[in-house]
């Protein structure tokens, strides 16, 4: 079984999760629609649903984020449900950019298959997209490794996040 297979059946205790997720909106490039979308879509999945805890931390969540960029970093904003900061987690972004420029020219060929190619064309694209998507998921998982413990489903939402703050338009 791969470690990040192992990561998804850990048992997570009922505090270990975000309760509130903001982006800095100073950190966000031009948007489009669905760039947009995508992010209002990720923020309210992963409020409903997500596993989240600092590794190393004695106390427990819940837990607020916010996320920025600074640097040509990823910032993980950190904080206890009343906004009392209890880390900052920076993550270089270098790892990241051949994954999510790939990942902005399939979505980008993806939208446009969506207004006229056939079900199949669409079906092909989206499948590449979720494969760089679940590339690019357990990249952010791999180097929040130490830092900060999530699953998947939640890396995936992370993911979307991180995406939204790369654009630029």
């Amino acid at each position: 079984m791969a470690e990040n297979d192992e990561e998804d059946l850990r048992s997570w205790p009922e505090t270990a999760r975000l309760v509130e997720v903001t982006v800095d909106e100073a950190s966000l490039g031009r948007d489009n629609a669905e760039v947009e979308h995508e992010r209002e879509v990720a923020i309210f999945d992963l409020l409903e649903k997500n596993n989240f805890a600092l590794e190393g931390h004695d106390g427990v969540g819940p837990y607020t984020l916010h996320l920025s960029l600074a640097d040509n970093r990823l910032v993980f904003s950190v904080a206890d449900t009343e906004r009392a900061p209890l880390q900052h987690v920076m993550l270089s972004l270098s790892p990241f950019r051949r994954i999510v420029k790939d990942y902005f020219i399939i979505c980008d060929s993806y939208y446009a298959a969506i207004k006229t190619q056939p079900a199949s064309k669409i079906e092909a694209i989206d499948m590449g997209r979720r494969v760089l998507h679940d590339e690019g998921s357990h990249l952010l998982m791999e180097r929040l490794r130490g830092k900060i413990a999530v699953d998947i489903a939640t890396a995936r939402r992370l993911f979307t996040l991180l995406c939204a703050l790369h654009w630029k338009g």
